[in-house]
């Protein structure tokens, strides 16, 4: 069985290329919520959606969320009555979000609406949210403190970033399945996904990184990160402003209590130096994911990257 982290366009990228050269039942993804909200008086999962499609099939290639070929008639309706509609939802997207929503008004878990929704999908694989309690990515700017998807969505992450907090991770615990999936894995996957407000969520619920750091699975990340900018998306800003170095040594040290062996692009090798301090080997591999071709490939150079190493001691001190 692989387990793998998971959160936003690159990691859903990811999870389709797994998909692609593993057999579903033994792929088990763990996604973060961090970015979950009310919109509408739905509750709406953004990673989860866009794993969920993914896997599916039905995942938008063209805006990298939501149901391919939706439509935006609801939309359209409610900015007519006056409603906010910078946060957008597709008309068949919104089947996922009226069942989500009517489940866990019933009484059900997040874990267990997520598991319903799949099924309806046909999905065999195993998607699991990081915790059924409800944990908020905040973004404090300069513009003062947004949730993630007024920062992302709303205000197009332009405002300066001067920390990143988890509302709830301090009272939150894994959802059922995700520290087993961790300790009983083959191998542990981390997607190319914002280390900061997509994998930072899932790590800061308590539970999940012991898990990660006691795991005798290798870990193996693959980097979010090109030189010294992010191959999409704010994960620079985010990083810079949690301490971290726009860099390849950037992502290992937000990883290094628990990281193996992290995928780069070839030309980031050179700079694995500070990394091996912590013990985290240095891979080249293409990691841009721009083809069905090169996510299948990236797929099997990680799974070939776990497969390939043993894991390493670890320190209680690291």
């Amino acid at each position: 069985m692989i387990a793998v982290l998971t959160g936003g366009t690159g990691g859903a990228k990811f999870v389709l290329g797994l998909s692609h050269v593993l057999p579903a039942e033994e792929l088990v993804v763990i996604v973060n919520t961090g970015d979950d909200l009310v919109w509408w008086g739905l509750r709406v999962s953004p990673d989860l959606d866009s794993i969920t499609y993914a896997l599916a099939g039905i995942l938008s290639r063209e805006r990298g969320w939501g149901v391919d070929g939706d439509t935006f008639h609801c939309r359209d309706a409610m900015a007519r009555l006056g409603e906010s509609v910078w946060f957008q939802l597709g008309d068949r997207d919104l089947a996922t979000h009226l069942t989500r929503t009517r489940l866990l008004s019933h009484g059900h878990s997040l874990s267990e609406a997520t598991g319903e929704i799949a099924r309806g999908l046909s999905i065999r694989s195993a998607v699991l949210p990081m915790s059924d309690s409800p944990v908020e990515t905040r973004v404090l700017t300069d513009r003062g403190e947004l949730s993630f998807q007024e920062y992302f969505v709303r205000e197009r992450f332009r405002p300066a970033v001067e920390r990143v907090r988890f509302v709830g991770a301090e009272s939150a615990r894994p959802a059922p399945g995700v520290t087993e999936a961790i300790r009983s894995a083959e191998a542990v996957l981390v997607a190319p996904s914002n280390p900061i407000t997509s994998i930072g969520p899932i790590l800061a619920i308590s539970g999940i990184a012991d898990a990660l750091a006691s795991t005798n699975a290798p870990v193996v990340a693959v980097s979010p990160i090109v030189g010294s900018a992010a191959v999409s998306g704010p994960a620079g800003d985010l990083m810079q402003a949690q301490g971290l170095s726009v860099s390849t040594s950037g992502v290992a040290q937000a990883y290094r209590e628990f990281l193996d062996v992290l995928l780069v692009a070839p030309k980031d090798t050179a700079s694995a130096a500070p990394s091996n301090a912590w013990g985290v080997q240095f891979r080249a591999a293409n990691i841009l994911m721009r083809t069905d071709h090169e996510k299948s490939s990236l797929a099997r150079e990680a799974l070939a990257a776990a497969r390939s190493i043993k894991r390493r001691a670890r320190s209680a001190t690291v």
